[in-house]
């Protein structure tokens, strides 16, 4: 994907753009984000886990009855 040559020059330009002193806030807000998005995956992970051996019959909302004539 990136070299580390790569990071390293990304790195330097988010550092000139932003300044030094917003890039400890920036991280902070990341890892903030990055927490909040994996338990989030992680409850949905267990909310799907106990019914995902269930099957469920039934008709499907706004299909066609078989026996009508289709147009």
């Amino acid at each position: 994907m990136f070299g580390l040559s790569e990071l390293a020059v990304i790195l330097i330009v988010v550092v000139v753009v932003l300044g030094i002193k917003k890039l400890p806030e920036l991280t902070r807000s990341a890892g903030k984000a990055a927490r909040i998005f994996k338990s989030e995956a992680k409850a949905l992970k267990e909310q799907d886990a106990p019914g995902a051996g269930q099957v469920v019959e039934g008709r499907g909302v706004g299909r066609q009855d078989e026996s009508a004539p289709r147009v």
